[in-house]
């Protein structure tokens, strides 16, 4: 028996699947050369402390030791380590009291949306760390997992715990936030120029 799609394309009924498996995970040593970097600097770009992210990567590293064994896919290794380290780090933020819970609901606020008035603000890489440092943690973290980590919507929800509209309706108000506080930094900073008389 066969089924035919409606491209013309003929296929067997049942067809035989080969079982695809998974590459082995990846050595200790392998892991923290790949990811030690990468979760260094998101550690950094939320607690803003270098030995407070020290201590995170770290953290997650061990954590790795003791329990990556369990993971069976290791496609999956770069999610377990973002959200170990994200998990990590609200740990400690609740524990200093410094993590204060901002949601955002489009249904409560209306709609997302863009306003693009002008043209995107031209900055350089600090101008832009100043100004990732002044969004709310729970914008900050998706805006990185997305932009400078390359997460898939699917891994950012799993990292932050939350569902994948919440990641889209996160990343939507922060990338508004954020162009915000960008043109507020470059007219700041246009605005100290002083202009060079003629002598």
């Amino acid at each position: 028996m066969e089924l035919t799609l409606q491209f013309g394309i003929e296929l067997p009924a049942t067809r035989t699947i080969p079982r695809r498996v998974t590459d082995a995970v990846p050595s200790f040593e392998q892991i923290v050369d790949a990811h030690y970097q990468g979760l260094y600097r998101f550690a950094m770009s939320m607690c803003r402390r270098e030995a407070t992210a020290q201590d995170l990567v770290q953290q997650t590293f061990l954590q790795w030791a003791k329990k990556g064994h369990t993971l069976r896919d290791a496609s999956k290794v770069k999610t377990w380590l973002f959200t170990t380290i994200y998990r990590e780090w609200l740990s400690i933020a609740r524990r200093e009291k410094k993590y204060e819970e901002v949601e955002f609901e489009p249904e409560q606020h209306g709609a997302a949306q863009n306003h693009d008035d002008g043209e995107n603000p031209r900055v350089d890489s600090a101008t832009l760390q100043t100004a990732l440092e002044e969004l709310e943690p729970n914008y900050r973290a998706p805006l990185v997992l997305f932009y400078l980590k390359e997460l898939s919507y699917r891994d950012i929800a799993e990292t932050l715990g939350v569902p994948i509209g919440t990641v889209m309706s996160r990343l939507s108000r922060a990338k508004d936030s954020l162009r915000t506080i960008l043109r507020r930094l470059e007219d700041s900073a246009a605005s100290n120029i002083i202009p060079l008389s003629a002598s």
